[in-house]
């Protein structure tokens, strides 16, 4: 069956890329319809700190930051797994809000700005037909001049499209599982801190509510190790670092259980597939220990957006403006994310950031963006 409808844009995933680039062409005027498989508000395993050079952006959406009293975040610690520790200023910086409050309060913006928000509506394939795309879901089909993939660090439609992350060899550096709680503990409102253990790291920084989020990513071996455990691993493994030791003794979780994802890849991504724009994570994924992947979301939506009023070949200009604008920090983000795990490497390294504080600078210098309004201007 198909909706009687033609739209101007369709967008499969409504995360934080997904959402964006529907507030950003409703605005324009354009008809938007969104897929969302989930119902808001819900949950997502992400580390929820958010590089202040997303700031005017969300502003620019109607989204008021300024009145939410939300936790500015200024300095990093990061730890190894034996407990040695530096820290830095963040020059720029970044605030703390959980993805259930920001999803949902974008989500509401759309649907005020005219989206077609369609929750709990799962994509099963979008393809292009002659002029027009389809995007085909469980139910009905939906014709529209353009279509959009935000979908996600892995979806189904990866699967079916045998995209290249997927059908890869499996390696360490694609097998990663990650865990997420809100916790209330006794931790400074103005740092993040990224504490490392075996094969594996942990975020912790504080969000709206007087709460904190936790959140870590490791392999799946670990897992394994564990008895499929995840109490057993954090007893087990992660806890051999005393900082995250001394945080799993004394927090309380605000959940009975964590929010899990599995299957998680880092590796290279295209920008397009069947014809398809991608955006987000479905377009290449930045390590979360470098905490700036929310930041490339909304970056992207902004960057697509521009092309697609600019009238633009966007099959040409988007991977180039992309790869501009994205590519170091993914090349970095990756490099940080092969050296973080290994405990004597980290042990060797966090020292020798001690010894040489430029370098750490440098990581965080090239991980992080400028102004996304300056940029894209």
């Amino acid at each position: 069956m198909k909706n009687s409808q033609t739209y101007d844009i369709a967008i499969t995933g409504g995360g934080l890329a997904g959402l964006s680039l529907a507030i950003l062409q409703a605005k324009a005027g354009k008809s938007v319809v969104l897929f969302e498989k989930n119902s808001y508000p819900f949950h997502r395993v992400c580390g929820e700190y958010v590089s202040l050079e997303s700031w005017n952006f969300l502003e620019s959406l109607e989204l008021p930051l300024s009145q939410m009293q939300l936790p500015i975040i200024k300095n990093l610690q990061v730890t190894s797994p034996s407990g040695t520790s530096i820290e830095a200023p963040l020059d720029l910086g970044g605030f703390g809000i959980s993805r259930y409050k920001l999803d949902f309060e974008l989500a509401q913006i759309a649907k005020n700005s005219g989206v077609k928000v369609l929750e709990s509506t799962k994509v099963i394939d979008v393809k292009k037909n002659e002029s027009l795309y389809e995007v085909i879901t469980e139910k009905e089909g939906y014709q529209c001049k353009m279509a959009v993939g935000s979908f996600g660090k892995r979806s189904n439609l990866d699967v079916d499209w045998k995209r290249p992350f997927i059908e890869k060899n499996r390696t360490s550096l694609n097998q990663y599982v990650g865990v997420k709680y809100h916790i209330k503990t006794d931790f400074p409102i103005d740092k993040i801190a990224l504490h490392n253990f075996s094969d594996g790291y942990c975020g912790i920084s504080a969000i709206e509510d007087d709460l904190y989020c936790l959140c870590y990513m490791t392999t799946k071996s670990n897992l394994k190790k564990s008895e499929n455990s995840i109490a057993n691993m954090e007893e087990k493994i992660l806890s051999k670092n005393p900082f995250l030791a001394n945080i799993f003794k004394n927090s309380e979780k605000i959940w009975p259980q964590p929010e899990v994802i599995s299957q998680i890849s880092f590796e290279k991504k295209g920008q397009f597939e069947n014809e398809i724009p991608l955006l987000g994570d479905a377009s290449g994924m930045i390590a979360p220990l470098c905490g700036n992947g929310m930041s490339m979301a909304f970056h992207g939506a902004y960057l697509l957006h521009n092309l697609l009023e600019s009238g633009e070949n966007i099959k040409e200009e988007y991977p180039k403006k992309w790869k501009d604008n994205f590519a170091t920090r993914l090349l970095v983000g990756r490099t940080v994310q092969r050296l973080f795990g290994n405990p004597t490497m980290t042990d060797l390294l966090i020292k020798g950031m001690k010894l040489t504080p430029r370098l750490l600078q440098l990581i965080i210098k090239n991980t992080h963006g400028k102004d996304i309004m300056e940029i894209n201007e």
